[in-house]
């Protein structure tokens, strides 16, 4: 052997040779001991030989640890894990070693979720969740390295999931809403954008600023996120009579907004798919996201970016991927818009719309000539109101209808977009104080 050789300058066998190359570490390490092999030389990371054999972490035991010591994770979050440790365990067993599962079974493992039918973007998720599985594992040291690392796990747009909600079948739901809390529950959603069900069953009414004419959303998704726990939302023109119809049916001392349908066993998207088929429609994709990405895309029209960006509580890249769509009418704008104009409005496009609607729309009235947000036959919201006419109501602070001396100029009549009349209220009405 080569240390003993060295001593006695001999030769080693060749036989004897390959004999020490194929015995184990803990034997070899023994032989190295008494001096008569060299050590062998092990990386840094590697940890040393020990004679008693360790015992090997299976994968059902080890996910199961891991997700019962995360006490922190959301009821959504764990459902979402549970379902990349079911496939996982259906995949490769629940008595699979860690250590055993390699590179290229992590591979034959995102196959088997394509095969199972699942979109790119469930598959890039569930693979999410097991990198972040393996590389607990290693920081616990049950394994060197994560077999996982390499596969593809960056989250992705499902085009075919997107929804456009118009704004007449936006007033069919609301007309077959149950209640004033179910019409408020989905109002929230598609005109303020709010995340449901959390950030709605969050939503206080001390929560609700009225002459500052705003809302303080709290945000349980992104509260772990430092300055994200929560925001400030617009009351929109088009969500303020629902908040108020809720308001006025609240029972004294109410603290949430939403009280009938705070029960663990409520399902809203349940409800909701049987309230579309009162109203003759059927259910899209994502039901609720979509509503907030059919109203992002109605504000990112009119406002900046990072502004409908902080009253939606997304960033842009996110806004991009997973919520801003091309609807028709942009189509049917950008072939009726010469290219000059269409620059002019890009610079301002407040100014541009708002002149837009005063040359398309002069003249319209509303029910017996009062001003204000009015549904014409087709559907479309209109302001509507006579040339500089003003009303003007006293403050009174408990008074959530009223306003500073607030006086309404109309002068404009909105396109059939719901956002041109914010634009026209913003604008023409003084801010609240």
């Amino acid at each position: 052997m080569s240390a003993a050789a060295a001593i006695q300058n001999t030769t080693v066998d060749a036989d004897v040779s390959r004999w020490v190359a194929s015995v184990g570490d803990v034997l070899h390490a023994k032989l190295a001991a008494v001096g008569l092999v060299r050590p062998r030389i092990k990386p840094a990371s590697q940890p040393e030989p020990t004679s008693e054999t360790e015992p090997q972490v299976c994968l059902g035991a080890f996910l199961d640890g891991y997700l019962k010591d995360r006490d922190d994770l959301k009821p959504n979050s764990l459902l979402v894990y549970g379902h990349t440790r079911r496939t996982l365990v259906q995949f490769f067993g629940a008595d699979k070693p860690l250590a055993e599962i390699t590179e290229y079974d992590a591979e034959q493992w995102q196959r088997f979720l394509i095969r199972q039918g699942l979109s790119k973007a469930t598959v890039r998720k569930r693979s999410a969740n097991a990198k972040v599985f393996f590389k607990v594992a290693i920081r616990q040291g049950r394994i060197a390295s994560n077999p996982f690392a390499h596969i593809k796990s960056t989250s992705v747009a499902n085009d075919e999931r997107f929804y456009f909600l118009s704004l007449d079948d936006t007033q069919k739901v609301l007309d077959n809403c149950p209640d004033a809390q179910w019409r408020l529950i989905f109002a929230l959603a598609r005109y303020g954008g709010l995340r449901t069900p959390s950030e709605t069953l969050s939503l206080r009414w001390e929560d609700v600023a009225w002459q500052e004419n705003r809302i303080l959303v709290r945000s349980p998704k992104t509260e772990h996120h430092e300055g994200k726990d929560s925001r400030l939302v617009p009351i929109f023109p088009e969500l303020r009579p629902y908040l108020l119809a809720a308001f006025e049916e609240a029972e004294p001392g109410s603290e949430y907004v939403i009280t009938r349908y705070r029960q663990e066993n409520t399902n809203l998207r349940t409800q909701l798919k049987r309230i579309l088929k009162r109203a003759g429609l059927k259910p899209w994709p994502r039901l609720f996201q979509n509503l907030r990405s059919t109203r992002q895309t109605e504000l990112s029209a009119i406002w900046p970016e990072h502004t409908v960006c902080a009253w939606m509580g997304n960033s842009k890249a996110v806004a991009m991927r997973h919520y801003l769509q091309v609807r028709n009418e942009d189509f049917e704008r950008a072939a009726n818009t010469p290219t000059g104009t269409a620059r002019q409005a890009a610079r301002n496009p407040a100014r541009f719309g708002a002149e837009t609607s005063r040359t398309e729309g002069q003249g319209a009235t509303g029910p017996e000539g009062e001003t204000g947000v009015f549904s014409a036959p087709n559907g479309e919201l209109r302001i509507n109101a006579s040339p500089c006419r003003t009303k003007t109501w006293r403050r009174r602070e408990s008074n959530p209808h009223s306003c500073d001396a607030t006086a309404v100029c109309s002068r404009y009549t909105t396109s059939p977009c719901s956002t041109p009349s914010i634009l026209a209220i913003i604008g023409e009405v003084s801010t609240f104080s």
